[in-house]
């Protein structure tokens, strides 16, 4: 299967419509957060798609609660929930509202801002990690050695590298205004083939967990997860 990048006008409809064509679609949208200083902007290579309710796999699983509201708005609304009071995790709302789909962007591929994503990243290893506050040199350090490709590599160092905080929950990821945004690529080269498996870290959620419901680019440096079993 090859996904290439959609006309703006099909980026409202993708998320409209059902969850699993939704993460396949969004492989190579752009993420954007453009603060009017430096613009960071990579493209979305890895997902995971949650069914809603339904799902035993999704936080949706148990309704609408305060955490979990904004997966029940409207498609394209960002979902952003904390983990362990260290990592901030970004979803795009998907599909009717009510229906409380949503895709988890696990990878993105840095194409601008690099500097910015490096500086993010070790301002949020300062603001959660203790060891690295008692040796900020060595923090700043390790963040310059990493290679381009594995800095929004994972759940976490997406939210990391693109300064995404609770604050962003709910905010309209298609508004070509917003700070926080996607972007189609309307003739962008189309990508290499794409590849599915299960979700990761969902172990809870007995057979709902061995859904092939991660989807990748297949050759991609970023990608985090185990490409298959």
């Amino acid at each position: 299967m090859r996904t290439g990048s959609r006309p703006s006008s099909d980026l409202a409809r993708l998320l409209g419509g059902p969850v699993l064509d939704a993460a396949r679609g969004l492989l190579g949208v752009h993420l954007v957060r453009d603060d009017g200083v430096e613009a960071r902007i990579a493209r979305i290579v890895e997902v995971e798609a949650y069914g809603g309710p339904d799902d035993l796999a999704s936080h949706a699983r148990f309704g609408p609660t305060a955490r979990n509201g904004s997966m029940f708005g409207s498609p394209g609304k960002a979902y952003v929930y904390g983990v362990y009071g260290m990592h901030t995790c970004l979803n795009i709302v998907c599909g009717p509202v009510g229906t409380a789909r949503a895709i988890l962007v696990r990878a993105v591929e840095p194409l601008a801002g690099v500097p910015a994503m490096r500086e993010a990243r070790h301002a949020k290893a300062l603001a959660t990690r203790r060891a690295e506050r008692d040796a900020p040199g060595r923090a700043a350090t390790r963040i310059a050695t990493i290679p381009v490709m594995r800095l929004a590599s994972g759940p976490g160092n997406v939210g990391a590298a693109f300064s995404i905080v609770r604050a962003d929950d709910g905010c309209d990821l298609l508004d070509p205004a917003g700070m926080l945004r996607l972007e189609a690529q309307p003739g962008a080269d189309p990508l290499p083939a794409s590849a599915s498996g299960p979700r990761i870290g969902v172990g809870f959620a007995g057979a709902w967990a061995e859904r092939p419901w991660r989807f990748w680019v297949a050759d991609s440096a970023a990608v985090s997860g185990r490409r298959g079993r």
